[in-house]
């Protein structure tokens, strides 16, 4: 009789349990958070070092060594919203980066305050933007409406004229970074023959030398009409934006 109620309860303990909030990813690694390296990574008391997934927060050590606009708010914002508080890792695909980092949305779990999605947190916030790659990009979406909903009202970094988005027909020909650029689509730029790991395509964009680099991942944007308006996001180098996911085009108007 003891036995059979012990497992009456163990089953009403679970049947009562709170659903996962994030139940299309695997549930991982819990810990406390005990330093905030910038908007979007974190350490736990373990030792487990995390990579904020699906967005991208100013840096505050910068290969150049001077912290990005906006970069020490970003990094009080997650502050104030995690130190100290346990949090739960969930995986919505690769786990690790090369750097052994944890690649995770990650929630709040005790009771010190709200539960927080936290990545999407800092997007709702304007202390993140949404930076997304085809291995870990679910709930994307979601996260993309949300920002646009923030730069709509200028929230955090919205505010920051080094985070507008920008013309690409009048886009700086140095310009070097992740950035968002509204543009008119051109003609497909043939691929260079016996070019190694071509990308799916090269588009050029109307009054622009900047030439979309079109990652397979993202092979979509190729098909898209000529004269078709865009927004899209991604990291330029050397006169090229990198289209890393289909997602990072959002189609303003068609002709």
């Amino acid at each position: 009789m003891a036995r059979w109620a012990f497992c009456v309860a163990v089953f009403l303990c679970f049947a009562c349990s709170a659903p996962s909030p994030l139940p299309d990813m695997q549930a991982g690694e819990t810990g406390r958070v005990t330093r905030v390296i910038d908007g979007d990574a974190i350490v736990l008391d373990t030792g487990l070092s995390v990579r904020l997934v699906s967005i991208l927060a100013p840096a505050m050590y910068p290969r150049d060594g001077a912290p990005e606009p906006y970069a020490g708010e970003s990094a009080r914002v997650l502050e104030d919203l995690t130190l100290g508080r346990r949090v739960q890792l969930f995986y919505p695909g690769l786990t690790r980066d090369r750097y052994d980092r944890a690649l995770a949305h990650v929630v709040t779990i005790d009771g010190a305050g709200p539960k927080l999605w936290l990545n999407q947190a800092m997007i709702v916030r304007g202390a993140a933007r949404v930076r997304l790659y085809p291995s870990t990009a679910a709930r994307g979406q979601d996260l993309l409406a949300l920002e646009a909903a923030a730069r709509e009202t200028r929230e955090g970094l919205w505010r920051e004229r080094a985070y507008a988005v920008q013309d690409a027909a009048t886009l700086a020909p140095e310009t070097d970074g992740f950035v968002l650029v509204s543009a008119t689509l051109g003609p497909a730029r043939p691929l260079a023959p016996n070019q190694p790991f071509p990308p799916a395509c090269f588009r050029t964009l109307a009054e622009s030398d900047l030439i979309v680099s079109v990652r397979r991942a993202a092979a979509s944007t190729c098909g898209l009409d000529v004269g078709t308006r865009v927004l899209i996001r991604g990291w330029v180098s050397e006169g090229e934006i990198d289209l890393t996911h289909p997602w990072h085009v959002e189609i303003l108007s068609e002709n």
